[in-house]
C-alpha cells in the first residue's frame, strides 16, 4: 500500500501519482485539512505540512504497534481525501457536494471526540480563585 501522503491522495482523486501537473493545488488542499485536524488536537502539536511526495502518513501520526492510532490515522486519511476532493475537484451536483461535506464534518467530529476521550481537560477548575480578596464561602 502506498505510504506517501501526496501519492495516496492523488490516487484517491483520480490523478496519476507520477503526474506533477496539479501538485501545488493538491498539496494546498492536503495542508488545509492537516491544519484543521491539528486544530482538533490530532497529530504534531506544532502542525504539519507537506511540500512534496516524500512525507508519509506515519510522519503525521506514528502508529507503530498502536492499533488505536492506526484507526485514528485511517480517519485522518479519509478526512484529508474528502477535503482535497472538495477543494480540488468538487462534484458538479450540489447534493453530492453536501454529502461529502457532511461526511467530512462527521469525520472531524469523530476525530475530536476520539482525542477528547483520551486527553480530556476539564474546562472548569477544581478551585475558585478569589480575585478581590473576599471569602468565596460566604455567599
Amino acid at each position: 500500500m502506498e505510504q506517501s501522503i501526496l501519492k495516496t491522495v492523488k490516487k484517491a482523486v483520480n490523478i496519476d501519482p507520477n503526474d506533477p501537473a496539479f501538485d501545488i493545488d493538491i498539496i494546498n488542499a492536503i495542508n488545509a485539512e492537516f491544519s484543521t485536524v491539528t486544530d482538533l488536537g490530532v497529530g504534531p502539536e506544532i502542525g504539519f505540512v507537506i511540500e512534496d511526495d516524500s512525507l508519509e502518513w506515519t510522519d503525521f501520526l506514528d502508529t507503530e504497534e498502536d492499533p488505536e492510532k492506526r484507526i485514528l490515522l485511517s480517519k485522518v486519511k479519509m478526512a484529508v481525501i474528502l477535503k482535497t476532493r472538495l477543494l480540488f475537484d468538487p462534484p458538479a451536483q450540489s447534493f453530492l457536494i453536501a454529502s461529502l461535506e457532511k461526511q467530512l464534518l462527521e469525520l472531524e467530529w469523530r476525530l475530536n471526540v476520539n482525542r477528547e476521550a483520551k486527553e480530556y481537560t476539564d474546562p472548569l477548575p477544581d478551585e475558585v480563585a478569589v480575585i478581590d480578596g473576599g471569602d468565596p464561602s460566604s455567599d
